[in-house]
């Protein structure tokens, strides 16, 4: 509980502003968003097919930006998520692009009877997601319970080896170095700056709100996403999409596909 709740009460600490100043204000992001709703969902999308009347549940969907997005392709999104300010900046920007978004404030692990019910065409969770679980086979039994047969996970996520084993230093593909710091099976909880700190200002009060994170093994993860009844289909592995010179070689992120037979 003590871990949940710091969590929760980081996250409702000043991500409003931040997302405000990482983004804009939803009007601003809704335009950006509307030139290309498909670029902003990237490689994800091909694992999804045509999602027009499609229902998905993007768990722990943040600030919006991906739902707003599956939703201007004509996707009925749910998001799920246990941040008030996220939820504020989401449904501002689902207004400002003119879509409509379904935003349950809720534990993921506590999710209402009627969300469960809803039967989910794919869920989809990005980037930054696991490290929120103490125990990662209870999420991915509500994932199994939300998917109608035959529908989809699509979870992507940071990959264990830059998240526990790399540490960088520098700013540039010149002095861009990189060591292997961490120990890959360490469990131990880890302690850090809430993500969206670092568009906040330093002197702001509210950027040193720190989470607890549990950093998750590929094996941890593939078999808890096996042991809940679903299909693994993909497991790529992947680099730095978002750039060609930082990081190359080192694998950034990683894409899951699991269906539910």
């Amino acid at each position: 509980m003590e871990f949940f709740q710091q969590n929760k009460d980081s996250w409702n600490a000043g991500a409003y502003q931040a997302w405000v100043n990482r983004f804009g204000n939803p009007t601003e992001a809704a335009i950006k968003i509307k030139e290309d709703p498909a670029g902003r969902i990237g490689n994800a999308l091909e694992y999804m097919n045509d999602v027009t009347g499609k229902k998905i549940a993007n768990l722990l969907g943040s600030n919006g930006n991906k739902a707003v997005a599956l939703a201007l392709l004509g996707a009925d999104v749910t998001v799920v998520d246990f941040s008030s300010e996220n939820k504020k900046y989401a449904l501002e920007l689902a207004k400002a692009s003119e879509v409509q978004i379904q935003y349950v404030l809720s534990d993921v692990l506590k999710l209402p009877a009627d969300i469960i019910s809803n039967g989910f065409e794919i869920v989809f969770m990005e980037h930054g997601i696991l490290h929120y679980f103490l125990d990662l086979k209870p999420l991915f039994h509500v994932v199994q319970a939300l998917l109608l047969p035959g529908s989809r996970l699509i979870l992507q996520d940071f990959h264990p080896v830059t998240t526990k084993l790399i540490s960088s230093r520098g700013t540039t593909a010149n002095i861009r170095k990189h060591k292997v710091t961490g120990d890959y099976f360490d469990f131990s909880l880890v302690e850090k700056q809430v993500s969206f700190s670092k568009f906040l200002p330093e002197d702001n009060n509210e950027s040193i709100q720190k989470v607890r994170l549990r950093n998750w093994t590929l094996g941890e993860i593939i078999t808890s996403v096996a042991s809940q009844g679903l299909y693994i289909r993909v497991f790529e592995e992947l680099p730095n999409l978002s750039s060609g010179v930082f990081d190359k070689g080192i694998p950034k992120t990683f894409t899951l596909v699991a269906d539910k037979i």
